[in-house]
């Protein structure tokens, strides 16, 4: 065999390696999923939505001819505008997506797709076009149910999100830019995702391509059944960029519910701030592992502390879920009607525990305390910590009757981000938790550390209390 053919030989090899690698262990061809019927038989029910604001229209400025001068209406009329600067527009129109959830017009979409709207246009894709009502919209699940008069309609199955699988491809179906129908497809690419500002909702992250003019559209799993409503996206464009964001549709129908019900939202709340369990939170409480809610704040006058939930607690299981991470837990309670009696497990001080928690009602809560003032009192510590006892203005300030206020941080202390004007309130060590009232006593248990002894500190800044975990000496 001379080179070339040996050449042209191996290329072959390779080419028909390449080929079989498409196909699978069972001998059938590789295919991807054929979503056409699916869009043939589902699409109907997608609608294109479409709102109007009215917006204030910008009144002109003349310098120096004032609005009563005759000749202020002349330069308002026939003097052009400049090049770039639109004439001003009593119309501000948006576009989104949605789909109907009941024969009798319901349709769910986005809160945002219809806030502050004065008109809103659904057009069928028969190209019908109903004007539209907003039964309720709740901005907290950014979810809303709007009703046409129409009747007959075209329905969507909805399916089980709880079911679906990372890896699972699912179908988008909206007007992306206004583009009516526009089909997208991708897979789950996680679930239970926590987004900023977004407590209540366990989104479903996937790679499907959505655009604004999606918001409120449906997302499908491939038996045609709708698992999520398409919401957001990460973009640092303004543009698609691989990460969208639907609401789980069990979320979004138990709100539907609600508003058709009662026009509003209820959820459920305990009265608590929670922080994440690390594995050095874990090891200072005494947990097995670094699971569950660590309570950081108990609110004197809420549920929690009337059922006997403190500070430090770490909440594992509420009513019948568990809780694996901080973020499940406002879902969780949020999910419960108000005065639903909740069993709670907690871990105190390294020992389980059941509580039982009658749960309230859920408002946004304002409020914060001012930043404390600073004096210098040097007294350095393992931790890298300088601290002083707070003064009479500093209690008054901040309604504290204990703690000790940073006021200069280096080592460990600077590394694990505590900041000067934190109060220190309290060191857990082997599962206690134990008050802070004076430097004195805060030096001994230092003091007492090892070098490389894990020490976590419950701090309390003006956003509310948190435990930080650090290393002595280092």
């Amino acid at each position: 065999m001379t080179p070339l053919r040996s050449l042209g030989y191996s290329l072959r090899i390779l080419f028909l390696a390449a080929v079989c690698s498409l196909t699978p262990l069972t001998g059938g061809a590789a295919s991807l999923p054929d979503f056409t019927a699916l869009v043939q038989k589902h699409g109907a029910a997608v609608v294109n939505i479409s709102t109007r604001q009215a917006v204030k229209a910008a009144t002109p400025n003349f310098p120096g001819i004032d609005e009563d001068d005759p000749m202020f209406d002349f330069f308002r009329r026939f003097i052009p505008r400049r090049p770039g600067i639109p004439h001003a527009d009593p119309d501000n129109r948006s576009l989104g997506s949605g789909f109907i959830v009941s024969g009798d017009g319901y349709i769910l979409t986005n809160a945002h797709v219809v806030a502050d709207a004065e008109e809103i246009l659904v057009r069928l894709v028969d190209k019908r076009e109903f004007h539209a009502k907003v039964i309720g919209a709740d901005a907290r699940s950014d979810v809303a149910l709007i009703k046409i008069d129409a009747t007959g309609l075209p329905r969507l199955a909805i399916g089980d999100p709880n079911a679906l699988q990372v890896g699972e491809w699912v179908v988008a179906i909206g007007s992306p830019f206004g583009f009516d129908h526009s089909v997208t497809a991708g897979i789950v690419s996680a679930k239970g995702r926590s987004l900023p500002d977004e407590n209540f909702v366990p989104f479903i992250q996937t790679d499907v391509a959505i655009n604004p003019g999606n918001s409120g559209g449906p997302l499908f799993n491939l038996r045609g059944e709708v698992v999520g409503m398409n919401s957001q996206i990460y973009s640092q464009t303004g543009g698609f960029m691989g990460l969208s964001f639907a609401i789980p549709i069990d979320v979004a129908m138990d709100v539907q519910q609600q508003l058709r019900t009662t026009g509003r939202v209820q959820r459920g709340r305990i009265g608590v701030a929670i922080q994440e369990v690390t594995r050095g939170l874990a090891e200072s409480f005494g947990l097995p592992q670094a699971e569950g809610a660590l309570v950081s704040t108990v609110d004197p006058d809420g549920p929690a502390a009337r059922a006997g939930i403190e500070q430090g607690d770490v909440i594992v299981r509420f009513g019948d879920k568990d809780v694996s991470a901080s973020a499940d837990l406002p879902r969780i309670v949020a999910a419960i009607r108000p005065r639903t009696r909740v069993p709670v497990r907690v871990y105190r001080a390294g020992e389980s525990r059941e509580l039982a928690v009658t749960v309230g009602e859920w408002q946004d809560e304002k409020g914060g305390k001012s930043s404390p003032s600073r004096r210098p009192a040097p007294s350095t510590n393992k931790l890298g910590l300088v601290v002083g006892e707070p003064t009479a203005a500093q209690r008054r300030e901040r309604e504290i009757d204990r703690g000790l206020v940073v006021e200069r941080v280096q080592g460990a202390a600077a590394r694990a981000e505590l900041q000067v004007g934190d109060l220190i309130v309290a060191i857990v060590s082997r599962g206690r938790q134990t008050a802070l009232t004076s430097v004195q006593t805060f030096d001994r248990m230092v003091s007492g550390l090892k070098d490389g002894q894990q020490v976590t500190l419950l701090v309390e800044r003006a956003d509310g209390n948190s435990y930080i975990t650090l290393r002595a000496g280092e």
